[in-house]
């Protein structure tokens, strides 16, 4: 009897190794609140997105374990945001964020970040918003190496870097943009490259969503809805459930 309760032991844990670890990262958070519109911050689009689609996830993939870098609205630095992803080995990765631009109006619709060089100057633009976030570290300068966010210099390196995870990083990347242009019938803005810190240290697939502008008002309000919160989390889950076929 013994025996066989080790062996259906030993099979549990076998299954459970095997399990395919899905890592969630809600950009921002805490002191942090990313770009911020009208009536609401980015921090809290991000992280109500990533809770709903980690819902998903949980309710509808038994097989997949979920990990969420923060469930509230907490400070993360870019580096942990990336540490919890590889001590986890997980085999994906999805940050998720909302995008702006100088001035009151922005433009409208999605698009989703691989990790590499920038090809056009808004690309790198949006790449500095979202890095400046280490400059909020205590210890940015030797922690990154002197990474500086703001210099166009710095992003050099990533012309360098040879992603080993590229291929299925953009295959993800263009399954999100047809969700979200499908199923949420979002403007599909395309998918494309940047050098994002976060990207830069994962270990695993992974890709940058930018939701859409919240310094554009009726993009404001969609996102900050009920339904677009359910529609740009079932299109990201969508996808996800494309890729893993």
């Amino acid at each position: 009897m013994n025996r066989i309760a080790l062996i259906l032991a030993l099979l549990l844990s076998s299954l459970c190794a095997d399990a395919y670890t899905l890592v969630i990262d809600a950009g921002h958070g805490g002191k942090d609140a990313g770009a911020v519109g009208r009536t609401s911050k980015e921090k809290n689009i991000n992280l109500s997105v990533a809770l709903a689609l980690g819902k998903m996830v949980e309710d509808n993939c038994p097989d997949v374990k979920v990990i969420y870098t923060r469930k509230k609205d907490v400070f993360v630095a870019l580096d942990e945001r990336a540490n919890i992803a590889n001590r986890a080995k997980a085999d994906l990765f999805i940050s998720i964020h909302t995008n702006s631009t100088p001035g009151k109006t922005g433009p409208r619709g999605a698009e989703t970040y691989t990790l590499g060089m920038h090809r056009a100057a808004d690309n790198l633009e949006v790449a500095k918003r979202e890095n400046s976030v280490i400059t909020l570290e205590s210890n940015y300068e030797q922690k990154y190496e002197g990474f500086d966010p703001n210099s166009s210099e710095s992003y050099i390196i990533f012309e360098l870097m040879q992603d080993r995870n590229m291929a299925q990083s953009v295959r993800l990347a263009r399954m999100v943009q047809e969700q979200f242009r499908v199923t949420a019938k979002r403007l599909d803005k395309g998918v494309h490259q940047a050098g994002f810190l976060v990207l830069r240290a994962t270990s695993m697939p992974g890709v940058l969503v930018e939701l859409g502008y919240i310094n554009n008002p009726s993009e404001e309000t969609y996102l900050n809805t009920q339904a677009g919160i359910a529609a740009m989390a079932k299109s990201i889950y969508k996808a996800i459930v494309a890729y893993r076929k």
